[in-house]
């Protein structure tokens, strides 16, 4: 692949997730950026999972699909072209299986400390990434305007309803940061940050929060996409792992304490 294509990678992080999993890779496969490095991580899920997964696998390596392409008026059929279901060229997926469940960041770290690209984002296994995500967001990366960039999102039900639709503030620190975090959801970004600011924190449940706090204290440039790019799937009703009440009010916590810790950058002038 040239180098007009840099490679992106998309770490999927998943847990108990089942019912979803193989929805978010298809969204993934399918996107219209021609050079894709996919990192699945199974944090030893109790369900279904790791059957999806291997079907998921087979399927890509092997599924015929076909459609009707042509009349052929003298023998009266209808003659059909069979093609692979997934398209194989521009595309790379590693499945990983972690040996003890490791918990959602140590998760996360695994995948990013396995991906080889330019760029990088990690998805959750029950959302649903939009066909031209990854190339829009892509675009002021490489042009030089930004090393992280995010757009708006819609909120789904299970039944892929449209609940509502999430516009996100155009980037200043005050607006993602210390008013509240709204930058880190639909997003990709330069992987060198990690090898000069590090990885996501293991201590955190709010760990892209904190992590893109501390990009943004070091100085990394953020943009806002304003287009819809990403569906999130809401919670409601499955409230599990990182959603489970203790681990939410967790999060919750934490984020207040990051908004406290941003404010106090602010006003000690250590960011403008």
């Amino acid at each position: 692949m040239t180098t007009k294509y840099p490679l992106i990678s998309m770490i999927v992080p998943t847990y108990n997730q089942d019912k979803y999993l193989a929805t978010c890779l298809d969204s993934i496969w399918f996107q219209d950026y021609p050079n894709l490095e996919i990192l699945v991580v199974n944090d030893c899920s109790t369900d279904h999972t790791s059957e999806v997964l291997a079907n998921f696998e087979q399927a890509v390596e092997s599924e015929m699909v076909s459609y009707a392409s042509r009349y052929n008026e003298k023998t009266n059929e209808i003659e059909r072209t069979t093609h692979y279901r997934y398209h194989h060229q521009g595309r790379s997926l590693t499945i990983l299986h972690n040996d003890k469940n490791l918990g959602s960041t140590r998760t996360y770290n695994r995948g990013f400390k396995q991906a080889t690209g330019k760029y990088c984002t990690y998805i959750a296994s029950d959302d649903i990434c939009h066909p031209q995500m990854i190339s829009e967001l892509l675009a002021p990366l490489e042009a030089g305007e930004a090393d992280f960039s995010y757009s708006d999102m819609f909120i789904v039900n299970d039944d892929g309803r449209i609940l509502r639709e999430f516009k996100l503030p155009d980037y200043s620190f005050n607006d993602c940061f210390k008013d509240w975090y709204l930058c880190g959801v639909s997003k990709l970004y330069r992987r060198d940050l990690h090898e000069k600011i590090g990885w996501y924190n293991n201590d955190f449940v709010a760990n892209d929060h904190e992590l893109y706090l501390r990009f943004a204290l070091n100085g990394i440039r953020f943009k806002h996409i304003s287009k819809t790019l990403y569906s999130v799937r809401t919670h409601d009703n499955r409230e599990v792992n990182v959603h489970s009440p203790s681990n939410w009010s967790k999060l919750l916590d934490e984020s207040r304490a990051l908004v406290l810790q941003a404010r106090d950058a602010y006003t000690n002038g250590k960011v403008e």
